[in-house]
């Protein structure tokens, strides 16, 4: 729960505001269908990159729903990372940016590939837009943290293959609120 506080707060103070996971009924909000808040992830939920030997699965993104976005929303902003990895120097996951105001969900699988299927592919820790979790063999769970910013940027308005740091300064004083689910993951076996 430390490593969710530490990134939800991050985001808030960069943002300004954030809906808290427990409010009212119309607060921003992101769900996955058939997942809870701190669920672990499928096996096959892992990343595919075939050049780090703990990315075993089929890079399967779950399935995100929001709801109550800002009244000014333009576009959304995805990022997901595993604050434990590298030793705990961090890992960007994902980076997805100018989803549309008008999308609220995103299908399980939606995340992985060279580009998602809506919004500008960022570039993560390993230059691709998404890829799932790769914890080491015989460690603790990491926490997996996806974190949706609802922006008043139109939908074009950034560069392709912004690196995490450079979309979160290229949005800052356009977020409006955030929201965030927070999924674990651990090798089988």
């Amino acid at each position: 729960m430390r490593t969710r506080t530490i990134a939800i707060a991050a985001c808030c103070s960069l943002l300004g505001a954030c809906a808290t996971m427990i409010g009212p009924e119309n607060a921003f909000r992101m769900t996955s269908p058939g997942m809870s808040d701190d669920q672990m992830m499928a096996p096959n939920m892992a990343g595919n990159f075939k050049k780090n030997p703990n990315c075993t699965g089929d890079n399967i993104s779950p399935a995100l729903e929001w709801s109550h976005a800002p009244a000014k929303t333009r576009s959304f902003a995805l990022i997901v990372v595993d604050q434990a990895g590298r030793v705990g120097l961090g890992v960007s996951h994902g980076v997805i940016y100018g989803i549309p105001a008008s999308v609220t969900s995103l299908p399980e699988g939606a995340l992985a590939g060279p580009h998602p299927t809506v919004g500008v592919g960022g570039s993560n820790t390993l230059n691709m837009p998404y890829v799932g979790p790769c914890t080491p063999r015989n460690t603790a769970p990491h926490h997996y943290v996806f974190t949706l910013i609802a922006t008043d940027l139109e939908p074009n308005a950034l560069q392709p293959g912004l690196k995490q740091d450079a979309l979160l300064k290229a949005i800052e004083g356009h977020g409006l609120d955030a929201a965030s689910l927070v999924f674990r993951f651990a090798q089988p076996g």
